[in-house]
C-alpha cells in the first residue's frame, strides 16, 4: 500500500524549479544570508495568514499572537502591525513584545512559574498578568504594594473539559496551568479583597488541533463557563481570551483545518456574549497557526553516501536547530515533516533518501526514507512548516555546532 502523501506545499511559489521565499530564489537567498543552515520567514505569508483569519472571524473579535511560537524580534515587530495583542510567557518575551511597539495594555503575561522578578517587571510595565495559582496571587499582591502600582490581572482558568484530538492538552484534570474552575469563584473573592484591576479570564484548552468539530465544542463550553464565572467577578469582564487550538498539517495524511464551522459557531455566540458580557473583548490566541507555515528551515548537503543500499544525505544542519522535525519534540512515533530539495523542486528524478544532520547521534534525522529529487553535495534541503517552534525550541548548543541564522524576507 502506498504511504499517504503530505499535504501539498502551496504557500511558497516555485519558479524555474527553485523555491521562492519573499519573491527571492532560494539559491540567491542562501547567498544573501551568507551561510547555511538558516531559517527564513516570508513576511507576505505572515500578513496573508492574519488577513485570512480576520476575514472569517467575527469582526469584533481580537487576534493575539503567542510569541512563544516564534520570538524572532523582526518577526514579532512585523506581527505587531497585524494583530491586536501579544501573549508572552517569560521576561525575555516581554522585552521582545515591548520593543516591538505593541502597547502594554495589549500584552498579556502567562505561565505557571513566574518568578518574583518577572512579576515585578510585569507590574512595572503595566501589562496584563495571568494569575495561575493562590501563591502567585499572594506574591503579586506583595510585589505590587512594594512597587506602588495596581496590577492588571486576568485569571487563567483550568476547566474540567479538554480540547479533544489536541496535539497538546492544556486543560481538564490535574494541570500545572491555571486555577481549577471549581475554585475560581473563591479565587475571585480574594482578588476583590485586594488592590487589583481585574480584567477577565483566559480559558486555554489545547493547541495543534485539525478537527473543527472539537474546536467548536471546546469554544462553546468555554463561553458557557466564562458566563458562569463572570457572575462571581469583582467587576465586569473586559477580556475573554479563549485560546486558539488552530493547528497546521505536518505529517502525511493530515489536512488543513477547516475554519468555516469554527467561524460560524463563533458568530452564533456573539449575540449571547454581547448580552452576558457586554464590556468584554473576545480574543483568539494563536501562535503556530499564524506563523508556522510561513517559515522554512534550510540546510546544505555536505555529503552523499550509500550504506548497505540506503542513501543518506548529510547536511550541515539538524536536530540542534530543528528538534521538532527530528521527531524529538513530543512525537511518540516519528513521522516526516514535509521536506524537499529546494533548488530542485521539479524534474522527476526521484529517489528514496534519508536526510541526516552532522551530529554524532542517530536521533539527528530530518527525513527518514523519503521520496526526494536526487540531491548532490551543495544542494539545499528545505524543511517546510518551520515558522513555529523551530530554533528556540531546539538544543542549539548541543555538540557545540554553529547556530543557525534567522531572516525575515
Amino acid at each position: 500500500m502506498k504511504k499517504p502523501a503530505h499535504t501539498a506545499q502551496t504557500q511558497f511559489q516555485v519558479k524555474d524549479a527553485c523555491l521562492q521565499v519573499g519573491g527571492i530564489p532560494l539559491t540567491r537567498l542562501a547567498q544573501r544570508v551568507g551561510s547555511t543552515p538558516f531559517y527564513a520567514y516570508d513576511r507576505t505569508l505572515l500578513s496573508r495568514r492574519v488577513g485570512q483569519l480576520r476575514a472569517v472571524l467575527p469582526q469584533q473579535m481580537w487576534i493575539h499572537y503567542s510569541i512563544k511560537a516564534n520570538p524572532m524580534p523582526a518577526l514579532v515587530q512585523h506581527m505587531a502591525g497585524l494583530v491586536d495583542g501579544f501573549d508572552v510567557a517569560s521576561a525575555g518575551e516581554l522585552k521582545c513584545a515591548l520593543d516591538s511597539g505593541m502597547h502594554a495594555q495589549h500584552i498579556s503575561f502567562a505561565g505557571p512559574g513566574k518568578t518574583d522578578a518577572e512579576l515585578a517587571q510585569a507590574v512595572a510595565a503595566e501589562v496584563l498578568i495571568h494569575l495561575e495559582s493562590e501563591t502567585e496571587l499572594e506574591r503579586l499582591d506583595r510585589i505590587a504594594m512594594a512597587i506602588g502600582l495596581t496590577p492588571k490581572v486576568v485569571v487563567r482558568v483550568n476547566p474540567d473539559f479538554e480540547l479533544k484530538s489536541s496535539g497538546m492538552k492544556m486543560s481538564g484534570g490535574a494541570k500545572q496551568f491555571g486555577v481549577d474552575a471549581e475554585i475560581v469563584p473563591q479565587f475571585l473573592r480574594r482578588i476583590a479583597a485586594m488592590t487589583m484591576d481585574f480584567h477577565g479570564f483566559q480559558i486555554f484548552c489545547g493547541s495543534q488541533n485539525l478537527q473543527s468539530a472539537a474546536i467548536v465544542e471546546a469554544e462553546s463550553k468555554t463561553f458557557q463557563l466564562a458566563i458562569e464565572l463572570a457572575q462571581h467577578a469583582p467587576r465586569s469582564v473586559r477580556l475573554l481570551n479563549i485560546g486558539g487550538g488552530f493547528g497546521i498539517p505536518y505529517f502525511p495524511g493530515e489536512l488543513p483545518l477547516d475554519l468555516g464551522p469554527v467561524a460560524d459557531n463563533l458568530q452564533q455566540w456573539m449575540p449571547t456574549l454581547e448580552s452576558a458580557l457586554p464590556d468584554a473583548h473576545v480574543a483568539v490566541e494563536s501562535g503556530r497557526y499564524l506563523v508556522g507555515e510561513a517559515g522554512i528551515y534550510v540546510a546544505k548537503v555536505i555529503d552523499r553516501k550509500v550504506s548497505r543500499g540506503q542513501i543518506f544525505l548529510v547536511t550541515d544542519g539538524g536536530m540542534h536547530h530543528h528538534l521538532a522535525a527530528s521527531g524529538n519534540l513530543g512525537q511518540v512515533i516519528r513521522k516526516n515533516y514535509p521536506v524537499a530539495v529546494g533548488n530542485k523542486m521539479s524534474g522527476g528524478n526521484l529517489e528514496i533518501a534519508s536526510v541526516v544532520g552532522p551530529l554524532c547521534t542517530p536521533l539527528d534525522l530530518l527525513a527518514d526514507k523519503m521520496e526526494l529529487e536526487k540531491a548532490e553535495v551543495g544542494d539545499l534541503i528545505v524543511v517546510f512548516q518551520s515558522g513555529a517552534y523551530g530554533l528556540t525550541a531546539s538544543p542549539m548548543d548541543f555538540l557545540s555546532h554553529t547556530q543557525a541564522v534567522e531572516v525575515l524576507v
